[in-house]
């Protein structure tokens, strides 16, 4: 430990969900006579909810600032010393230090750590093909991103947008364009939309889309953009077909922004992510701490390490990160892998193992789909809803769930969520005391259903 100062240096890099939370935290636990709080940021915003850009593109969320959950002055007051536009270049793990560098005017500096939270997150997929990077293609992972995005949008004359991938941003992305009165074409190269779920969901989500207006490309693998004469882009290509293109949303995922800590010599894990401890501290490093998308987290279905994006996560492992930092004691188990999302009023969950990754880590699967409602059949407004249920073959441990419906439909995935985290079989699912009124649910809810249905192919199997 650096003793030359007489209280501790925490250095944080990164300034959105994870760790302004472990900034936060740290301070709550400790004043400022105690431990010195430096965060860097290369963006101009602290705090926001990426998850929220689709819906301020789109025009849901008519105030950018709407996003931001504690403004950079909101951190400041804090005692936090909190640096925007400066880039974290260089890890020198020997000695304790970063090396940060000011985005507009270039000056670089080496500011010495005794803690370090890494919390760089992740970005966006950019293809490696010609065009990719002309002006008017677009990742869409930050708010200066959605900004530069909606910049685009105001100065482009043509009407013609498409989406490059049809995972949770290329399709809430291609709902934004439509709300902006764009004709969107999504290009994916999966065979249905939204990857995360089995391919057979995945098909509703196709129907939704194109009633909605979208034209739906599967099955294609985009090759290059092609550019016009101002060097602008003007066309998505395929194999076999030319989409003619005024913007271009790339929307095919995320990766761990972990080029520094790679660097460094720090452990990275199958996907790129930064491998913890359950404390969130780097194995094999006492002083340093990571969090947020630029992690792997395990996967408490399948025990295996997985990358998951999501700002839940993040806020989680801020708060295990700063408690750790701050004296106290905390850790973070794992997830199950929950989202939910919506395309116009279709919702879509999905929690713990898909087909396809049962088959991977060697399960045994019986998978049941039932169809009902959100209310009780007779009441105003019921409406349909699919939900499709994997469980082991002989045990019946829940392995998954995936609901597709429209309204009510999204959240009764916490449901399986909370079964998937206690290990409850399907068997025990049907047990379960829920909440029931004709307003909300059938006097059997569909989860329900769909657990009562697994469970007979269970042991019908055994």
């Amino acid at each position: 430990m650096n003793m030359s100062r007489a209280r501790e240096r925490l250095v944080v890099i990164g300034g959105d969900a994870a760790g302004m939370s472990a900034a936060s935290q740290a301070r709550r636990l400790k004043g400022p006579g105690e431990l010195e709080i430096v965060a860097f940021e290369q963006g101009h915003f602290t705090s926001y909810s990426a998850c929220g850009i689709p819906y301020w593109v789109g025009g849901d969320v008519t105030d950018r600032d709407r996003l931001i959950a504690r403004t950079p002055e909101e951190h400041r007051a804090r005692d936090i010393d909190l640096r925007l536009r400066t880039e974290v270049t260089e890890l020198d793990l020997d000695g304790q230090r970063v090396r940060a560098r000011d985005v507009d005017t270039g000056e670089e500096s080496w500011t010495p750590y005794d803690r370090l939270v890494i919390a760089t997150g992740a970005r966006p997929i950019r293809p490696d093909m010609p065009g990719a990077d002309a002006p008017g293609v677009h990742g869409v992972q930050t708010l200066d991103d959605g900004q530069a995005l909606l910049d685009t949008l105001e100065r482009t004359r043509g009407r013609r947008a498409v989406v490059v991938g049809a995972g949770y941003i290329g399709v809430e992305m291609a709902e934004a364009l439509i709300n902006r009165g764009y004709e969107v074409t999504v290009v994916n190269r999966g065979s249905e939309p939204m990857s995360t779920l089995d391919p057979d969901m995945g098909r509703l989500v196709h129907e939704a889309m194109e009633g909605l207006g979208i034209t739906m490309v599967n099955d294609a693998e985009v090759t290059k953009i092609l550019t016009g004469g101002d060097g602008r882009v003007r066309a998505v290509v395929t194999e076999d077909r030319e989409f003619p293109a005024d913007v271009v949303v790339l929307g095919i995922g995320v990766r761990p922004e972990t080029a520094l800590a790679e660097a460094a010599g720090l452990p990275l894990g199958p996907h790129g992510g930064l491998l913890t401890d359950r404390s969130m501290r780097v194995r094999g490093h006492e002083d340093i701490w990571a969090g947020g998308d630029c992690v792997e987290v395990l996967d408490l279905v399948s025990g295996q390490d997985r990358h998951i994006p999501l700002g839940t996560h993040a806020n989680k492992h801020g708060q295990v990160i700063g408690t750790n930092i701050g004296g106290g004691y905390a850790t973070f188990p794992g997830v199950v892998g929950t989202a939910v999302s919506k395309v116009c009023d279709l919702e879509i969950a999905r929690t713990g193992l898909r087909e396809k990754d049962a088959r991977r880590v060697g399960l045994r699967f019986e998978s049941v789909t039932i169809e009902s409602t959100s209310r009780a059949g007779y009441y105003p407004n019921a409406s349909p809803m699919t939900v499709k249920m994997l469980a082991e073959h002989r045990t019946g441990r829940l392995l998954g769930v995936q609901i597709v419906g429209r309204e009510g439909a999204g959240k009764r995935v916490d449901i399986a969520a909370v079964a998937l985290t206690a290990g409850m079989t399907a068997e025990q699912m049907t047990t379960l005391d829920l909440g029931y009124a004709p307003p909300f649910s059938p006097v059997w809810d569909p989860v329900l259903v769909a657990a009562r249905k697994a469970a007979a192919k269970v042991r019908g199997s055994s």
